[in-house]
């Protein structure tokens, strides 16, 4: 075991796990490649939890991050700079509805506060509805507005104004339905759960339009225009959480472009700049005028990371990744409901683009950790490096690079066939596994 896993017990907090039984020394990575500490190389099919969404060491990001460094490397807020100033203008271009007003810090979790004191403020409510199974971050909001128990330690958030409405969680669905029959009783529940569970007048309804902590839940195609329309009639402003579906992630521009709904307020972190520490919280004017100081973030709109952002949208638009998205999703789906229809163990796929989940299960759908676990293992054994979520811990997360190939596709097919092969041989049991995946519209 390498030196540096003994060193990162003694010298980092418990509450940082790591994935495996022996855990991962990363030491470089190129492209969708990353390599460890003794030379072993793995294909990346999670990206730093969506992060890196054009490529490890992308030299475009690099040039404009080293350009950067020599010339200017923090100011603060309290000055302007051109990058800053130069990015928010790309966002307001690239944004749907009148959304144009941006401020900047340095994660999903700060641009999530942001965004519900912006809400709060323009609406002179206090109370958000946040749905069942999310995650918004580590700090005492961000864990008040995420929908799962583990997720909120020593019980931080449990005392804010948020209350937790259902989700459409279909493979699971808590009112007997399947998506061919789905009424959007979870949607419609929304009015009766503002009536019953909060004082009805709300500021803010925060969601991800794709779940990315909770499994990759993916609602069905009008659950965000019944949902908004209700929140909406209560006063709420819609606060789109586009942390993870951002940026051609799902195979269009954002996350919510699926389901034809305009949000007052976006989020956005992570693969906005390709690694570098970034958050953004985006609003139409009419809702930013309130956001009024004093108020600063020290590393909020800093140089490094606005020019590794300007540089990752530069090619995403050069190389018209969120096509590259849909088309790669759509072969990677297919391989693996092929797998999921040989092996029964793989009891739901879900999701959109390069954003896709599958749900590992025992009979009668019982969640198995233990064995999506194991997957991941073998996975890693195979060279090709997963990710993990879910309320249950059992769903398996695939999300590479949007600059993906095909034959990296059909690398990682090969992998996880390789994987649930040798699964199916060390575990017969498996083999009793009905079929349990549903059909989604």
């Amino acid at each position: 075991m390498s030196e540096w896993v003994d060193k990162q017990k003694q010298y980092l907090a418990p509450a940082i796990t790591t994935y495996y039984r022996e855990p991962l020394v990363l030491a470089s990575g190129q492209g969708r490649y990353v390599t460890d500490d003794s030379g072993h190389r793995y294909l990346d099919f999670f990206g730093g939890i969506l992060t890196v969404s054009i490529g490890h060491a992308h030299p475009k990001v690099a040039a404009a991050v080293s350009d950067q460094v020599n010339q200017l490397v923090h100011t603060s807020t309290l000055y302007i700079t051109q990058p800053m100033v130069t990015l928010a203008e790309r966002l307001a271009q690239l944004t749907p509805g009148e959304l144009e007003q941006s401020f900047f810090t340095t994660s999903g979790t700060e641009a999530n506060e942001t965004g519900i004191i912006m809400a709060q403020l323009a609406t002179g409510n206090q109370e958000i509805v946040s749905l069942r199974h999310s995650y918004s971050g580590r700090s005492q909001v961000g864990m008040g507005l995420t929908g799962q128990a583990d997720w909120k330690l020593a019980g931080s958030g449990m005392s804010l104004p948020i209350r937790h409405a259902q989700n459409a969680y279909c493979y699971r669905c808590p009112f007997g339905k399947t998506p061919d029959r789905c009424g959007l009783e979870c949607a419609r529940d929304l009015s009766e759960f503002i009536k019953t569970s909060t004082s009805g007048r709300i500021a803010a309804f925060l969601a991800e339009p794709i779940q990315g902590v909770g499994g990759f839940i993916t609602p069905p195609p009008a659950f965000f225009q019944e949902t908004v329309a209700i929140a909406r009639q209560y006063g709420a402003l819609f606060i789109d959480d586009e942390v993870q579906t951002g940026f051609g992630r799902t195979g269009k521009p954002f996350g919510i472009s699926h389901y034809g709904v305009t949000p007052d307020i976006m989020t956005f972190a992570k693969g906005l700049a390709n690694g570098l520490p970034i958050g953004a919280t985006i609003a139409t004017p009419a809702v930013a005028r309130h956001y009024r100081g004093p108020t600063i973030s020290t590393f909020g709109g800093n140089p490094l990371s606005m020019r590794a952002a300007l540089a990752t949208l530069e090619v995403m638009e050069e190389e018209r990744l969120a096509d590259n998205a849909r088309l790669q999703g759509r072969l990677l789906r297919q391989g693996l409901e092929s797998l999921s229809d040989q092996y029964p163990v793989l009891g739901d796929v879900r999701g959109k683009g390069l954003m896709q989940g599958i749900e590992v299960v025992r009979s009668g759908k019982l969640a198995a950790p233990d064995l999506a676990g194991e997957i991941l293992e073998r996975a890693r054994a195979n060279a090709l490096l997963l990710g993990k979520g879910g309320l249950y811990g059992n769903v398996i997360r695939i999300a590479p690079a949007l600059t993906v190939t095909t034959s990296e596709i059909r690398e990682a097919l090969d992998a996880l066939a390789m994987v649930m092969k040798s699964l199916y041989q060390d575990h017969p049991d498996l083999k009793e596994i009905s079929p349990t995946r549903v059909q989604y519209v």
